[in-house]
This record gives structure tokens, C-alpha cells and sequence, in this order.
């Protein structure tokens, strides 16, 4: 039962690339995620349920769309598995098995679920349009306000000064970066990755985060000097995508303390 179990969990997580995939699209483009069609980018022919099977139907399709037969990138079905992997992952960190998925143990796999969703959004945005965008930093504060309350009500592991603390520095940065955004700043991505680092600090703890940045610095420096190599001096305008270093940082200090716990 325990396998069907997770067998179940990874199928679900696909289901979830599948929408991440849509959504990190949308987002940037202010169109709806909920209730319009799927659509081929190339030839917008809209997709049906045997064309949106995750992994299958890239697989049955070889990789093309059904109608313009024009190459789907391999992202898609990649961030499918890597989905339905993360809530593996997550529900064996957790301790899911039969006997606890409908305990508060199940409550914790949502909260866990939500928390994965969110630096999904977050690394495929910023992988795409090197930006943060508002709306999923909202979604996040959101999700962290639910585990706070899941930490009061059900663990009682909460220090309200501690949260007051965090949230006030939320509020004076959000104030920071529309004062700075009517000035007709270029962006506020770097106010963003704070708002971002304190988010993640909300499921993590200090040091989690304390973690997750010097991953971050690792990762950053690694690439500076993967550019450095490549690109033999010559200037190199990309700008690096600190969130989602960021957000894969977190999920490798997750990975670890989760494996850490299955004993592996």
C-alpha cells in the first residue's frame, strides 16, 4: 500500500509540473492560469486531454506538437519529473506511509506541496525573464502565513516576536520598492531576493537560510568562473538569475535534511 502510495504522490507531482509549467508561461504575460485552454505556443491550436498526459504524451508524441508537428522543448516533460520526484521526496521526509497521510502528517504534505510550487514559479520565471515576479511573491507570504498558523495550532513551535519581526521587514521593503519603482527604477529585484530569502526563512528557520545563501554564494561563484572560462575575458551582459540560485539552494538543503531523516 505504502508503494501505491507513493506512486500516487509522484503522479500527482507530474500533474503539478504540468501546471507550473503553464503557469511559469502565463504569469509574466498576465494571462489567466485557471480556467483558459491549453494552447501550442507555435500554431496556438488548442490542446486536448490526451495532448496534456504528463510525460506520456511527450513520449506517444515524440516530442512534437500533435498539429503543427513543431519540436516540444525537453523542459516540459523534465520539470514533470523533477516535480513528481520533489513530492517523493518531500512525502519520505515527511514519514508518509498509510497510517499517517490522514493525520497531520497529511497536513504537512500540503503545506510541503504549496511550499515546492512556490520556488518552481519562482526558477522558472526567473530563469526565463530573469525577474521576480509580485505575484508569486505574494502567493508565497500567503503559504508562509499558513504554516505559521499549521506551527501554532499543531506543532506550537512559534515566536511571535520572531514572525513581527520578519513581517515588519516585509512591509518596509515592499514600501522601499514602490517608492523605488515610481522613481522609475529599472527593477527591484534585489529588495525582491530579500523578501524571497525571508519567505524561505519562514519554512527553514535561521539556519536554513544561513544555509541556503552560502549554497547561493557557492553556486554564483562556480558559474562566475564557468563564464570566465567560456567567455576568456570577453563581457558576459547576461544578467545571473540570484533567485533561482537561491530557490535551488533551499531545495538542496531540504534534499539533505530530508534524506538525512529516511536515514540514506
Amino acid at each position: 500500500m505504502n508503494v501505491l502510495i507513493y506512486i500516487l504522490i509522484f503522479i500527482i507531482g507530474t500533474l503539478f509540473g504540468s501546471f507550473l509549467t503553464l503557469a511559469t508561461y502565463r504569469i509574466p504575460l498576465h494571462k489567466d492560469i485557471l480556467y483558459s485552454n491549453s494552447f501550442c505556443t507555435k500554431c496556438n491550436h488548442k490542446l486536448s486531454f490526451l495532448d496534456l498526459i504528463p510525460i506520456v504524451s511527450f513520449v506517444c508524441l515524440r516530442g512534437k506538437c500533435r498539429y503543427c508537428k513543431t519540436k516540444i522543448s525537453f523542459r516540459y516533460p523534465l520539470i514533470e519529473i523533477l516535480t513528481g520526484l520533489a513530492f517523493v521526496v518531500l512525502a519520505l521526509g515527511i514519514g508518509i506511509n498509510i497510517n499517517t497521510i490522514l493525520t497531520f502528517k497529511g497536513l504537512e504534505l500540503i503545506l510541503g506541496i504549496l511550499f515546492i510550487v512556490f520556488l518552481f514559479l519562482v526558477i522558472g520565471i526567473d530563469l526565463e525573464h530573469n525577474e521576480i515576479n509580485k505575484g508569486v511573491l505574494i502567493y508565497g507570504i500567503v503559504i508562509s502565513l499558513l504554516n505559521i498558523i499549521y506551527q501554532y495550532f499543531i506543532v506550537y513551535n512559534f515566536n511571535l516576536v520572531r514572525i513581527i519581526i520578519y513581517f515588519v521587514v516585509i512591509a518596509l521593503l515592499t514600501v522601499i520598492s514602490t517608492i523605488r519603482l515610481k522613481k522609475k527604477a529599472k527593477n527591484d529585484y534585489d529588495i525582491s531576493a530579500v523578501i524571497l530569502c525571508i519567505i524561505l526563512n519562514f519554512f527553514c528557520l535561521e539556519i536554513g537560510t544561513i544555509l541556503t545563501i552560502i549554497y547561493t554564494l557557492l553556486i554564483i561563484s562556480i558559474k562566475l568562473l564557468i563564464n570566465k572560462i567560456m567567455y576568456k575575458g570577453k563581457k558576459y551582459n547576461k544578467k545571473l538569475p540570484i533567485a533561482s540560485y537561491i530557490c535551488i539552494s533551499n531545495a538542496i538543503v531540504w534534499i539533505v535534511i530530508f534524506l538525512s531523516q529516511i536515514g540514506v
